[in-house]
């Protein structure tokens, strides 16, 4: 009797451990920022018959890629709850908050790249520079599957994609080169770090493009690129800036010849007018007289001999003296 009671207390103990843990322990809610996905005995929860392949994130992928990166689509838990979970479920959560990482950090290995605050790179004169800037991501709420399941460490994954993509614009970066350009002084120097800083925009958009496909590859999506500095290596800095500083003079010296030569083109252009303006004065007059004797001519035969008269004896009237032709 003594037995059953104590195996009767133990079955009512478990009993009461077993609700406690998967009954009322089995809610979860799921804030605002972030997003959750079911597993039913470490299996996830999918939609059948669904990949990434049929979603638009997929678009910017090659055939080759649309091979190797096709995840299948998950049911994703919304914000709310409670929600209930049975014991043979996991829930798995995830932040789609922004966040904001160095482009130096290495996640693997955070001593790396100066501690993760300067990343290196090889220009195409073969000049090793450092950059240092910061890279905008968010978890891609449309590929969770990649990101919680098929992907190792797809934070990793995404900065490995990133540098790589970033040290093979560098090593080839060429300025572009505009119509109206007339003299690129970087360009005759040689020195492709002054392009690169130059164009700074240019390359965070190229970066911004050319990793559009992270979020179908790793479930990450990079929302923008910030490289706010490109610094030479200290031994050949004063050597750079020297070049820099010729280059400048140089540019001055152009700048100032190009606004001398325009100077001296607008002041033709207003000499030309002048003159043009002086030559209508002159002309002015005599088209009203020749119009006014137009009109004379046609009042009759004996209103230009009248006005011939009078004209003649106006003139008379001015002279002091007058020597007359006399017809044979």
């Amino acid at each position: 009797m003594e037995f059953g009671g104590t195996l009767f207390g133990c079955l009512l103990g478990f009993l009461g451990w077993f609700v406690i843990r998967y009954g009322l322990m089995g809610f979860y809610t799921v804030n605002q920022n972030e997003r959750a996905v079911k597993t039913v005995f470490g299996r996830a929860d999918r939609i059948p018959g669904v990949t990434t392949l049929n979603d638009p994130i997929a678009e910017s992928l090659t055939p080759e890629e649309r091979e190797r990166y096709t995840y299948p689509q998950v049911r994703v838990i919304q914000p709310g709850g409670p929600y209930f979970k049975w014991p043979w479920e996991r829930i798995y959560k995830v932040s789609i908050a922004t966040e904001t990482i160095s482009i130096a950090f290495d996640p693997e290995n955070r001593s790396l790249n100066q501690g993760g605050t300067v990343l290196e790179a090889v220009t195409k004169d073969q000049l090793n520079i450092g950059l240092s800037g910061q890279l905008r991501y968010r978890i891609s709420e449309r590929n969770l599957y990649a990101y919680i399941f098929g992907v190792k460490n797809p934070i990793a994954h995404v900065m490995g994609y990133f540098v790589s993509i970033l040290r093979e614009r560098i090593a080839g970066f060429e300025a572009p080169h505009a119509a109206e350009e007339a003299v690129d002084i970087s360009k005759m120097a040689g020195v492709s770090i002054n392009d690169l800083r130059k164009n700074l925009r240019d390359l965070n958009e190229h970066m911004d493009r050319e990793c559009v496909s992270s979020s179908a590859r790793y479930g990450i999506v990079l929302d923008a690129t910030l490289i706010t500095s490109i610094d030479p290596p200290p031994e050949v800095e004063s050597a750079l800036a020297a070049i820099n500083t010729a280059q400048n003079q140089v540019s001055s010296e152009i700048s100032l010849a190009h606004a001398g030569a325009d100077q001296k083109i607008v002041q033709s252009r207003r000499a030309v007018e002048i003159e043009t303006l002086k030559a209508q004065a002159e002309v002015e007059p005599l088209n009203a007289l020749a119009a006014q004797l137009t009109e004379l001519k046609r009042s009759g035969p004996a209103a230009l001999s009248t006005y011939l008269r009078n004209v003649r004896l106006k003139v008379f009237g001015q002279t002091e003296h007058a020597i007359l032709e006399v017809k044979p």
